[in-house]
């Protein structure tokens, strides 16, 4: 792995950061990728050996441009920035806040993949890892006995992001097969980041997720595509 590049995207914190973490344990150079130039500097001197601070904005064209610019060749790319601005219904949610959710959290990861997808195709085995949630599973949703059902059609401008990033995951893995890309989502589970009130008062542990994330960095050649996971490796259903 010694000779792997990885980047995560919002690595700066909560699960990107953990994901940093691990692969920078691993051997893996990773790009820590975050909008303020600061927090990734310290997030990589944090994290240590192997990481390397990227400023990258996800709802940036030029900035998205300069970052890929960077990099040669990419082995993996984690794209973990999202936002969740708050835990309202859609009657009570403003088209702006799905404008803004949506902006990160769907054509950021669109703007991001595409734009280095000229450094994914350069390795012999491409990874792009799409941080989801199990909140955006319509399976879930609509299952009423899974507790995501009786939310009231809470988060709806996060949840229904995620739902329209699964459907990206799909069609990237179907898009990619034939160049050997393994493209997979991963629900992370409630988990202690500042990704809205009702994460940060959670216990979950964000280092949780990282092994999960790694294993489908690293998957190999007869490895899934196009699947949903979640944290402790169970399919989850779109």
């Amino acid at each position: 792995m010694n000779d792997r590049t990885a980047l995560v995207t919002g690595a700066n914190k909560g699960i990107g950061k953990e994901i940093a973490r691990l692969l920078a344990q691993q051997g893996c150079a990773v790009h820590v990728g975050s909008r303020d130039a600061e927090r990734g500097r310290r997030a990589a001197e944090e994290i240590g050996r192997g990481a390397r601070p990227l400023v990258l904005d996800v709802t940036d064209g030029d900035a998205i441009g300069r970052a890929a610019a960077q990099l040669d060749r990419l082995d993996v790319l984690v794209n973990n920035a999202g936002i969740a601005p708050s835990l309202a219904p859609p009657q009570e949610t403003g088209i702006e806040e799905f404008r803004r959710t949506y902006e990160t959290n769907v054509h950021g990861v669109l703007a991001v993949t595409n734009a280095f997808l000229p450094a994914l195709r350069r390795s012999p085995q491409p990874r792009i890892v799409n941080i989801s949630s199990g909140t955006g599973s319509l399976a879930w949703s609509t299952d009423p006995d899974h507790g995501f059902s009786v939310s009231g059609g809470g988060g709806a401008a996060y949840r229904s992001s995620k739902a329209a990033l699964n459907a990206l995951t799909v069609f990237y893995a179907q898009a990619l097969a034939g160049e050997g890309f393994k493209v997979n989502a991963l629900a992370p589970g409630l988990r202690a980041t500042d990704l809205n009130a009702r994460a940060a008062g959670s216990d979950g542990d964000p280092a949780e997720v990282a092994p999960e994330a790694v294993r489908l960095a690293w998957l190999p050649a007869d490895g899934p595509t196009g699947r949903f996971f979640s944290w402790d490796g169970s399919s989850v259903p779109w």
